[in-house]
């Protein structure tokens, strides 16, 4: 059974003006989630500006995700590094302070062969007992996932369960679904690739532009899931310009403006992310006005 079907959101971490986290401001932007519809938290990842927390940080905001949440959802951390010691302390971690499952992010910069993949992932695995989502995006970790080395993996470790497929390779998705013959559930790690990835069998999305429009990207998942094919690619075209925009700078640069131009206290970006350049802000508030978005 997937863990979540439909659209999960890819927490910001709000930080105060110092740099510190803003738990206050987290639990306001996870009240604001649940409410819109969003069909799970996933905390501690790329737009949560995981890769800059200390590791102290990086599980209290997954204790306080899990505290905040209270079971509405299910919440799923962020867990991987390129480093299987720690990947496996962060998800051992996350299991007792009650997360409903991990994202595991292929190692980044070591570049593992796909032995060295699947011996990571099953290192892993083999420690905790709740679900993991792999995490394939080559654009950030400099290796791809194969499908085989996916599918073999869905085969190997019972608690391995699902992928977050952000490679934009709809051929590679495909395979993907081919090789582990429905054993496997796909999310798309892309907005704009959200029908397209349903139409292959995928559960949904682990999507950016829902901490901005949550129940419009959950809708374009349950349109989906009811048959309601137009109309649910309807709405991911007529989003398409905002997630553009939402990407025009690396994320989650362009995220968090948006999420403070909404009005929530977002605070700064951590270094090296530095604040969006003005013409980009520009044309993102544009966007945002467009999709019906309210802005303080």
């Amino acid at each position: 059974m997937a863990i979540f079907e439909g659209a999960g959101v890819a927490i910001v971490t709000p930080m105060k003006a110092d740099g510190e986290v803003n738990y206050e401001g987290f639990k306001e932007l996870i009240d604001m989630q649940v409410e819109g519809g969003t069909d799970a938290i996933v905390v501690c990842g790329t737009s949560g500006e995981a890769s800059t927390l200390s590791h102290e940080e990086h599980l209290e905001c997954i204790s306080a995700a899990v505290s905040y949440t209270n079971k509405r959802i299910p919440v799923i951390a962020g867990t991987g590094s390129n480093c299987t010691e720690t990947a496996v302390y962060l998800s051992e971690e996350a299991e007792k302070r009650g997360a409903d499952g991990v994202l595991l992010v292929s190692p980044y910069y070591n570049k593992a062969t796909q032995n060295g993949l699947k011996a990571h992932f099953l290192e892993v695995a083999k420690k905790i007992d709740i679900p993991i989502i792999l995490y394939n995006i080559q654009g950030r970790t400099g290796v791809n996932i194969a499908p085989k080395t996916m599918a073999e993996l869905g085969r190997e470790a019972e608690n391995i369960v699902a992928v977050k497929e952000a490679s934009g390779d709809l051929s590679q998705i495909a395979e993907l679904m081919y090789l582990s013959n429905g054993e496997l559930d796909v999310y798309s790690g892309n907005d704009d690739q959200i029908v397209p990835i349903m139409s292959l069998g995928g559960k949904g999305v682990i999507s950016v532009l829902s901490n901005v429009l949550p129940k419009e990207t959950h809708d374009i998942c349950s349109l989906y899931l009811e048959g309601k094919v137009k109309e649910s690619a309807a709405l991911q075209l007529k989003l398409l310009p905002l997630i553009n925009a939402l990407f025009c700078e690396v994320n989650p640069i362009p995220v968090k403006k948006a999420v403070a131009l909404m009005g929530y206290d977002a605070g700064p970006l951590r270094l090296p992310l530095t604040e969006m350049e003005e013409d980009h802000a520009k044309l993102l508030a544009e966007e945002m006005r467009k999709a019906g978005i309210k802005l303080a």
